[in-house]
């Protein structure tokens, strides 16, 4: 997909969904880390995608989402849905048991303004209560809609095309692409990036997630990290929006480290890079050949952290269940209403919004 062009066709069916699980708290990396690799795609990836076709594998939706959609906004913009399942299954057995189904336990709409310049990420926090729209799932049978169901069940009753239709329900945004990944990847991309230098500002500890980090500067090999886009119960008020606080600053290290590392100077380093982000990451049916690939990338060449404004959807807790959040509805249209314009999120749509307290952990 190019500049000129914002399609947002994700044609049906391709991928069979994993089956349900346990053990939430490894899912939330997928989806922020899917999010990096989409942004830092530009940066070099793209010129040796043409070794790596069979390590893509496409979800193709469109067709179960048929014409019931927002319209296809054709300004230069770009909106992607970047969701993390939590299946155990192969290697990510070690994060957990598999038991039969996936969910997403965190979703990030990622969107690229016009000119591929900047982008705002917009997490949605799993425990989020909206009202599902009635989805087909890719059995072909149909999935009822719900009022106050939980944001993770769109996946885990009807896969990614009832995950896209519900963040556009929500949004009134049509999404233009879709990406998922992998824990495994994730983990040995760290780790062929030399690790991930981050800051921290009071001590972290998670005995869930085997982290033990004093304040100040570490660099964190692919498991730590791991473990600290896990980390839940430790930090701030032990909800999933401090975690999001956390991903959202590992993120933004992890651009600057990709940045810096030098693996554009070595062939063999970016070929192996780009092997093991192609293995990590299951795109829509869009983006899963070489050459899709590589027109997507090579208009975000220029994005950089500094180039990336990250927010959480406006939410407060649940008054009838602390232990779920509802929408700040006027806030989040604002958010959604910005977005659609192609314009910057005022910082007015997320005061008094609920954070998780973990702000400022790490730098």
């Amino acid at each position: 997909m190019t500049e000129q062009t914002r399609s947002g066709r994700i044609r049906a069916t391709g991928r069979r969904r994993k089956p349900p699980a346990k053990g939430r708290r490894a899912a939330a990396v997928a989806a922020w880390s899917a999010a990096v690799l989409v942004l830092v795609g530009g940066s070099g990836l793209g010129y040796v995608y043409f070794k790596l076709n069979g390590n893509l594998q496409g979800v193709d939706i469109n067709g179960q989402l048929g014409k019931d959609r927002p319209e296809n906004v054709d300004n230069g913009s770009m909106d992607i849905l970047v969701l993390g399942s939590d299946s155990r299954s192969g290697a990510n057995r070690a994060y957990g048991k598999d038991e039969g189904g996936a969910r997403s336990d965190t979703a990030m709409v990622v969107h690229v303004y016009e000119g591929h310049k900047k982008a705002s990420v917009v997490s949605i926090p799993r425990d989020t209560l909206i009202d599902r729209p009635a989805c087909v799932n890719g059995d072909g049978g149909t999935v009822a809609a719900e009022h106050r169901a939980m944001f993770n069940t769109a996946y885990e009753v009807g896969g990614p095309a009832c995950a896209v239709k519900t963040v556009e329900s929500m949004s009134g945004i049509r999404m233009d692409h879709y990406v998922e990944v992998d824990f495994t990847g994730f983990k040995k991309l760290i780790d062929q990036l030399g690790g991930v230098e981050i800051t921290t500002t009071k001590p972290i500890e998670d005995a869930k997630s085997h982290l033990d980090l004093r304040p100040g500067t570490h660099t964190l090999d692919g498991e730590q990290s791991l473990g600290l886009v896990r980390t839940r119960k430790s930090v701030g008020d032990g909800s999933d929006l401090g975690r999001i606080q956390l991903q959202q600053a590992f993120m933004k290290a992890f651009l600057d480290q990709v940045k810096s590392v030098g693996v554009f100077s070595s062939p063999k380093k970016l070929l192996d890079l780009a092997d093991t982000a192609t293995k990590a990451v299951t795109p829509d049916s869009e983006l899963d050949s070489v050459n899709e690939l590589m027109g997507f990338a090579k208009g975000l060449a220029g994005l950089g952290a500094d180039d990336v404004h990250m927010i959480t959807m406006p939410v407060e807790y649940d008054p009838r269940d602390p232990n779920r959040v509802v929408p700040l509805e006027a806030q989040a249209k604002q958010v959604w209403a910005a977005l659609k314009a192609d314009r910057p999120i005022p910082a007015s749509a997320t005061k008094d919004a609920a954070t998780g307290q973990a702000e400022g952990l790490v730098q």
